[in-house]
């Protein structure tokens, strides 16, 4: 059964850094692309970053290009989303993803198989 687990969520100043996580169990981890999303309240999911099996290659949205960093270690099985200069517009939930197998479009959701529950991120102005 596969499970993704986010964790590192908060409340947060605008500015301040924030760090989240996401633990996976249940499939073949460092075969598969993973990615974030974010979802405000009465907003489509949005896509903010994706980065592939080997880490060689990442992938991030325009509203946070630039702030906004992804990684991951395959030793430990967890995908890292490290969000800086926090604005009060990032306040969403924020989920994992794994990319589905065969797919090269890593900007919509569809093309993700499993997610986590999401983890929450508030930022104060």
């Amino acid at each position: 059964q596969v499970q993704l687990a986010e964790s590192g969520g908060g409340l947060v100043q605008a500015g301040e850094p924030l760090r989240l996580s996401c633990a996976a169990s249940g499939l073949t981890f460092s075969s598969d692309a993973m990615g974030w999303f974010r979802q405000a309240p009465g907003k489509e999911r949005e896509f903010v970053a994706a980065i592939t099996w080997s880490g060689a290659t990442t992938y991030y949205g325009d509203s946070v290009k630039g702030r906004f960093t992804v990684s991951r270690d395959n030793a430990k099985n967890t995908v890292y989303l490290q969000l800086d200069s926090l604005k009060p517009e990032d306040t969403a939930v924020y989920y994992c993803a794994s990319h589905r197998r065969g797919s090269s479009w890593y900007y919509s959701p569809g093309h993700y198989n499993y997610w986590g529950q999401g983890t929450q991120v508030t930022v104060s102005s």
